[in-house]
C-alpha cells in the first residue's frame, strides 16, 4: 500500500503485482464481460484483506487443543457497511462481502449526465442507520470527474457518523479525488492506481472505458 503524497489519507496498491496484474487485464480491451466481472471480484477480494491492515486489531486468548495462546480479532472487520454505487460496483462488492461477511450492505443507484455539466441522478437510495463505530465503504471502480462520489457522500452523511469513511475504487483521476477531498478532506481514499487525468468526455486516461457497460454490456437504448 502506497502512500499518496498530493493529498492527506489517499493510498493506492501500485506496489501490489497480483493487484497490478489484475488490473492490467481490466484495462486490457479484449476482455470479455465475464472476466472483466471476474477481475472486479477479485481486486474488491484483495483489496479487501489490505484494507484490514488499517483497521484496530484486539488481541485474544484461544484454546487449541492442545493448548492456550494469543491470537487477534480484527474488530473493525464486525462493523463495516458497504455502500454499493449501481451497477458497476456490483462484482467489487461481491469481492469485498467475501472479507467483510458481517458487513450491513446500502445501495445507491446514480448515474452522471454528459460533458460539460455532468450532472448526477440519483433514482434509488437505500442505506442502513449508521453508528459511531461503523467503517463505511463506498464501492464505486471509478473516481472520475468525483461528481457521483460527492452525491452519495452528501447523502451518507444524513443517516449518522460512522467512525471511518472510506471511498474504493479501482482507477482514479486526480481531478476526482481534489474535489472529493476538497468538499470531505476527513474521506480515505483507496485505490489499484491513480490514472493520469481526464478527457473532454470525462472518461480516465488512460483507464478502462466504462466500466459499468464493460462489467454488463450497454444498456439497451429504449425509445
Amino acid at each position: 500500500m502506497k502512500v499518496d503524497e498530493r493529498w492527506s489519507g489517499v493510498y493506492s496498491f501500485e506496489d501490489s503485482p497480483f493487484i497490478m496484474e489484475v488490473l492490467t487485464e481490466l484495462r486490457d480491451r479484449n476482455t470479455d464481460s465475464i472476466a472483466f466481472r471476474k477481475g472486479l471480484v477479485k481486486l474488491g477480494r484483495y483489496m479487501g484483506y489490505e484494507l484490514t491492515k488499517t483497521m484496530e486489531v484486539e488481541e485474544v486468548e484461544v484454546e487449541t487443543p492442545l493448548e492456550k495462546t494469543k491470537g487477534v480479532v480484527v474488530k473493525d472487520r464486525r462493523n463495516v457497511v458497504i455502500i454499493t454505487v449501481l451497477r458497476a460496483a456490483i462484482p467489487l462488492m461481491e469481492g469485498l462481502i467475501k472479507v467483510f461477511e458481517h458487513a450491513r450492505v446500502g445501495v445507491v443507484s446514480a448515474s452522471r449526465g454528459k460533458a460539460p455539466k455532468f450532472e448526477i441522478e440519483m433514482n434509488y437510495i437505500k442505506i442502513p442507520d449508521l453508528k459511531p463505530e461503523d467503517t463505511v465503504i463506498v464501492a464505486d471502480p471509478m473516481i472520475a470527474t468525483g461528481s457521483t462520489l460527492i452525491k452519495v457522500l452528501e447523502e451518507i452523511e444524513k443517516y449518522g457518523k460512522p467512525k471511518r469513511t472510506i471511498v474504493l475504487g479501482v482507477l482514479a483521476a486526480p481531478e476526482g479525488i481534489s474535489r472529493i477531498k476538497e468538499q470531505f478532506p476527513e474521506v480515505e481514499i483507496f485505490v489499484a492506481k491513480v490514472d493520469r487525468e481526464l478527457d473532454e468526455k470525462g472518461y480516465i486516461l488512460p483507464g478502462l472505458g466504462d466500466a459499468g457497460d464493460r462489467a454488463f454490456g450497454a444498456p439497451l437504448k429504449v425509445s
